[in-house]
């Protein structure tokens, strides 16, 4: 599909920069805010705009910045590497789930801390390989020492130990784990989270350094939560340094949830491989996608920092997860390289409106007709993830097209959040 809304210096003289948007549905706000993204002096040719598109703390969600020489922290967000899991279950049917899926939901809720709740000790930790579960913690003691060294790191240190008892839990909002069956009669879990408080602390506490560097160096920024990072500088690199371990502790998260939930559904349903054995968690393929992040990446003949902020690394042999809200459909998709995106696409179908006017709007009545049919709380805690709240699925990826291939659709029939 055909780029809707191309921003540029011609048309608005605060842009430095042209911002290029896969929508015409777009409120002022998200506008406004990509306006003051435009105007920084280290984006990178131009900013990507996704169909999912929604104004958000500290920068506008479904957007792609590259930049040369400066990272936003508060672009970046809080939620360091939040994404997504799913997982094709092999001998399981969408037969076999009748009747089993309010079993199945008792299981992840009792295998899964949900909402603010942690494990009590770190029983995550028991469902990561030998190899990973190093890697976390010697990320978790680089991450420490540099804390340490530096001194006035509270956050960080509060952060890092957060990572035992947080691992493998599933926090709140619109994070969740579900069940989908497909058109293909398979059935897939899918996970969506990220880093948890650990995340949000490390981020706070960097966040914070680049505005008080903002203040030192007398730059004046229509916000905030623009402050920046200069490539080069002792603050940019420790910033690099720590937000990769939390999106490392993200991926790792995901990772122990779906192992204790496919262990739970393995032994609920008896699963077996060739040869009678019980199926091996391991031996279930995955797919995992960060949606909030930065990466070093190479476009238009250079190496540049890029920010997804609620977008998906979507090059041509990348496999990604698209979400639609609890009681729509979800994708599974395969980029299709689009240079002028970044090689990206939508994280989901994004909020059409906000918490606080989702639950101004809607009743746990409301919640009910919409998610009918589908194993899910519904009651007054969770009416600001109605479906409603939400952008059309459909027309999400007809506006992105030209981004992604689908390759899988896939149906709730069960969702837990927190």
């Amino acid at each position: 599909m055909p780029i809707e809304k191309i921003l540029t210096r011609e048309t608005h003289e605060d842009i430095r920069s042209p911002i290029k948007i896969w929508t015409d549905d777009i409120d002022e706000a998200s506008m406004n805010q990509l306006r003051q993204l435009g105007a920084l002096p280290f984006v990178y040719k131009h900013i990507a705009v996704m169909p999912d598109v929604h104004a958000g703390k500290g920068s506008t969600i479904g957007s792609v910045i590259p930049t040369k020489g400066a990272i936003t922290p508060a672009t970046v967000g809080v939620d360091l590497g939040c994404g997504m899991s799913a997982y094709k279950i092999p001998g399981l049917t969408p037969d076999d789930l009748e009747g089993k899926t309010a079993k199945i939901r008792k299981m992840i809720e009792k295998r899964v801390p949900v909402g603010q709740a942690s494990h009590r000790d770190e029983d995550g930790v028991g469902f990561l390989a030998e190899a990973e579960l190093n890697q976390l913690l010697q990320g978790k003691a680089d991450v420490l020492a540099r804390a340490r060294s530096l001194g006035n790191c509270d956050r960080i240190l509060r952060g890092a130990n957060k990572a035992g008892p947080q691992l493998g839990t599933l926090g709140g909002g619109n994070h969740f784990i579900e069940v989908c069956v497909s058109k293909k009669f398979e059935v897939w879990l899918m996970l969506h989270t990220g880093s948890r408080g650990l995340g949000n602390l490390i981020a706070q506490h960097h966040i914070a350094v680049a505005k008080n560097l903002m203040k030192r160096a007398f730059i004046d920024l229509p916000d905030p939560d623009l402050a920046y990072l200069w490539e080069g500088s002792g603050e940019f690199e420790h910033y690099i340094a720590d937000m990769q371990w939390a999106q490392n502790f993200a991926f790792f998260n995901r990772r122990s949830m779906g192992r204790a939930v496919l262990a739970g559904i393995i032994d609920l349903f008896d699963l077996r491989q060739a040869g009678g054995r019980p199926l091996s968690v391991d031996a279930i393929e995955y797919v995992d996608c960060h949606h909030n992040y930065v990466a070093r990446e190479h476009h238009f003949g250079e190496n540049v920092w890029v920010t997804r902020k609620g977008a998906v690394r979507a090059g041509i042999k990348d496999v990604g997860i698209i979400p639609g809200s609890m009681g729509a459909k979800s994708f599974i998709v395969q980029g299709r390289g689009n240079a002028d995106a970044f090689c990206s696409c939508s994280h989901g179908a994004g909020r059409k409106m906000s918490r606080t006017a989702a639950k101004k709007m809607f009743t746990a009545q409301d919640l009910a007709a919409q998610t009918k049919g589908i194993e899910c709380r519904k009651d007054d805690g969770v009416v600001d993830e109605i479906p409603s709240a939400y952008k059309n699925i459909d027309e999400v990826m007809a506006n992105q097209s030209d981004l992604v291939e689908i390759k899988e659709e896939l149906r709730q029939v069960l969702c837990v959040k927190g």
